[in-house]
């Protein structure tokens, strides 16, 4: 025979079930602005970035994430942003230019490294020598080919605001630094040096 008071029990567990209504309804919807609603996206891929630090001589990473070619719809201006994964936070947002020259990073035929004289990543823009690996010399092949092509794009479109300050795109919490190992000189190979333990992991495809 069933124990009356657990029948009880379980009656007003039942109807003990608190139903509470949220204090504030999220009704309405915010737009977003991300800086990037007037461009075209002409090429992406995954990649990782680092910047060499003068200061300390070193190669540091910047961030892992999506490379992208941005073309604006009006100035036909083609740029370069990258956002690190996860945070969105912007690693690197400059106009190519035709100074601009892609060399070999000795060792290493995924990557990349060339001089920018005024990145928007951060404010004020400033002068960056920057090292980009890909998982695969055909995927760092794929970017130069891109890269170049906007060089010409972007020398041959009507010069407008955009080609000496590119719009900002919006900028998420900075995430933490992360230490890196010494490195001789600027053209020393990221391969070599190394940023941390960390930083030698292989770019995911």
């Amino acid at each position: 025979m069933s124990d009356p008071t657990d029948a009880l029990a379980a009656r007003t567990e039942e109807e003990n079930d608190p139903q509470f209504e949220p204090v504030i309804k999220l009704t309405e919807h915010v737009d977003t602005k991300t800086g990037e609603e007037e461009d075209n996206v002409i090429f992406k891929m995954r990649a990782k970035l680092f910047r060499f630090d003068a200061g300390s001589s070193e190669w540091k990473e910047r961030g892992t994430g999506d490379v992208r070619l941005l073309q604006n719809k009006e100035s036909q201006k083609v740029r370069l942003v990258m956002r690190r994964d996860k945070t969105l936070k912007v690693c690197a947002n400059h106009a190519i230019s035709s100074e601009m020259s892609l060399q070999p990073n000795i060792g290493s035929d995924r990557s990349w490294v060339w001089k920018v004289a005024a990145d928007y990543s951060e404010s004020p823009p400033t002068a960056e020598t920057l090292a980009i690996r890909f998982a695969n010399s055909e995927n760092a092949g794929q970017f130069k080919t891109a890269f170049e092509t906007a060089q010409k794009t972007n020398a041959g479109s009507v010069p407008d605001a955009a080609e000496t300050a590119p719009a900002e795109a919006e900028s998420t919490p900075e995430e933490p630094a992360a230490p890196a190992e010494k490195a001789e000189e600027p053209s020393v190979t990221v391969e070599e040096k190394e940023p941390e333990k960390e930083a030698v992991e292989e770019v995911q495809a």
